[in-house]
């Protein structure tokens, strides 16, 4: 037989996928938990501390536990796909508001890394993704002005690689990819209503042409709470 802990961990899952414990709901107390399972706090706190690892609570200091949304998962795959229709195959609704849109002069570091010459106009748009109506990601990307001239704010409210392959005939060939953990500045934690100093993930993109130029360049962060990935691998 299981150890306690794990025994009430699962019946906590269970409850939690049976939607006896909704989404976002909060949990019963410590206390509550050890009279209903006749265990010691120190059970209940390592099976609530195990699910909060793995994701299907999360534990906020001085309110107690509450369930975790599901999360939306992003296939990080040999396949490009965009957020639109990887969030619509997921059945949830999605929605991207345009923050900015301005040309920007290269500097040296936009320039080494786009490959543009120094001063060249630059698209920066700032946006913002939501799933069902709740934000998901926080997105600052460039575009060269030679790539794609005049994007409009329009443009940049669906997926800008759908963009630059309809209005530009400019289709994305590949992409490079560096996701690491990270934290919410105050400013970006405002845009995702969350709080400073929350973890998120750092998502840092480089869009390919068939020619090797690159066409994009981003910097996405990822709600903590409500992102996830899926990495995909073939084998030959």
């Amino acid at each position: 037989m299981s150890a306690m802990h794990q025994q009430i961990k699962e019946n906590i899952i269970q409850k939690i996928e049976a939607n006896e414990y909704a989404p976002q709901s909060q949990l019963p107390t410590e206390a509550e938990f050890c009279e209903t399972y006749g265990v010691s706090r120190t059970t209940v706190r390592t099976a609530l501390q195990q699910l909060s690892q793995e994701g299907y609570v999360v534990r906020r200091q001085g309110q107690g536990t509450f369930v975790a949304e599901p999360k939306i998962r992003t296939n990080l795959s040999q396949t490009i796909t965009s957020f639109t229709e990887q969030v619509t195959s997921q059945g949830k609704k999605p929605f991207i508001k345009v923050l900015s849109l301005q040309v920007i002069p290269a500097d040296e570091e936009l320039s080494d890394l786009l490959q543009t010459d120094a001063n060249a106009a630059i698209q920066k748009i700032i946006r913002v993704r939501y799933v069902d109506e709740k934000p998901l990601q926080y997105e600052i990307a460039y575009v060269p002005w030679s790539i794609a001239p005049g994007i409009t704010e329009e443009q940049c409210s669906v997926s800008l690689y759908s963009t630059l392959r309809d209005h530009y005939s400019v289709r994305i060939a590949r992409t490079e990819e560096h996701l690491q953990l990270t934290t919410m500045d105050p400013f970006i934690a405002t845009h995702l209503l969350s709080e400073e100093q929350t973890p998120c993930f750092y998502l840092e993109t480089l869009a390919f042409l068939e020619d090797g130029k690159i066409a994009e360049h981003s910097q996405t962060y990822f709600h903590g709470e409500r992102a996830s990935f899926q990495i995909e691998r073939h084998y030959s």
